[in-house]
């Protein structure tokens, strides 16, 4: 497949996609960890998506965890004390799922990297949520790109295919061609391959982003829709809905980027809030058992659809499902 823009860092790199994130970081630790340590802050020993822990992760990968610091700190010292004979990489885990504050210390992964070359160890680093453009253009925290985790000496990067990437789900591993090479030729790696689908879809994804046509994926699309546009909207959906038994208003919203990535960033939205004459709890039921499912979210009474969960081209969907609701 075409090379993702997270590859470019690392001449002649072609990325390696696999079914899910953590089979992604479960054939990176297999390979060049199996039966050896891998060291890993505590700060970093953090719960992913559907209850799965990186502990766990590592257990069944056949490697044995070497934790080091604290909680809340830890040093490159910490790091090199925990070096031995029997290490077999040093891993470094975004928190792109929850953030700490005050009394904390972590160190760079420059730093780190320096120190995984001086002892010749691969030095590997799980971003998750795989954003490969600078998020602060949507008024969004900065989220480190797996381009920009390269160029500060990482071996290599694993990231997901969807969340902010906007791709189907899928587990990416980025870095040294010769790291990438190996990995491709382990038995393991047929077992967690991804299907000719998911292949499909990621490379349409990442098609659109070389080519410079990032806003046309869809999780783009929705972030970086203009407040003027969404309230526009919201005022066109409330006009359809005069007559209909309810009262219809344009709203605002705060959102949050889904399955907590980013999660000290939310955004400001437009919402179309409704009171139906009908009890809330039903009016939701019905929205929710139509053709596409509509779902929105209850506010102190009302019922709210915020626009930039929704496309434009469904505006006149919701319309007529909200209508077919109140029946």
């Amino acid at each position: 497949m075409t090379p993702l823009p997270a590859a470019s860092a690392r001449a002649g790199a072609r990325p390696l996609a696999l079914g899910l994130g953590a089979a992604a970081l479960v054939l990176v630790l297999r390979h060049l960890a199996l039966g050896r340590e891998v060291v890993i802050s505590r700060g970093e020993l953090v719960q992913i998506g559907g209850g799965f822990r990186i502990p766990e992760i590592l257990e069944a990968s056949g490697a044995k965890l070497r934790e080091v610091g604290t909680t809340n700190r830890t040093t490159v010292g910490d790091y090199a004390r925990a070096i031995g004979k029997d290490t077999g990489l040093i891993l470094k885990v975004h928190r792109s799922n929850f953030f700490m504050g005050g009394f904390v210390e972590s160190p760079s992964s420059e730093d780190i990297a320096a120190l995984a070359r001086k002892k010749h160890l691969p030095f590997v680093e799980d971003l998750g949520s795989g954003a490969v453009i600078e998020t602060k253009l949507f008024g969004l925290e900065h989220e480190p790109t797996p381009a920009e985790v390269l160029k500060r000496g990482v071996d290599l990067v694993t990231f997901s295919g969807d969340k902010l990437l906007g791709g189907p789900q899928a587990g990416i591993i980025a870095g040294r061609a010769r790291l990438v090479a190996a990995l491709k030729k382990d038995p393991f790696f047929r077992a967690l391959r991804c299907d000719k689908l998911i292949l499909s879809a990621l490379q349409t994804t990442a098609d659109l982003y070389l080519a410079g046509e990032h806003s046309q994926v869809r999780t783009i699309t929705l972030l970086a829709e203009a407040m003027e546009k969404l309230r526009a909207r919201a005022e066109a959906i409330v006009t359809a809905l005069a007559g209909a038994p309810l009262k219809a208003s344009v709203g605002t919203g705060r959102g949050q980027v889904g399955g907590g990535t980013l999660p000290r960033s939310t955004f400001e939205s437009v919402t179309v809030d409704i009171t139906p004459r009908i009890p809330l709890e039903e009016f939701a039921r019905r929205l929710r058992a139509h053709t596409p499912p509509v779902i929105g979210y209850s506010d102190r009474g009302v019922f709210k659809l915020d626009l930039r969960t929704i496309f434009p081209s469904q505006d006149d969907v919701v319309v007529k499902a909200i209508k077919r609701a109140l029946a």
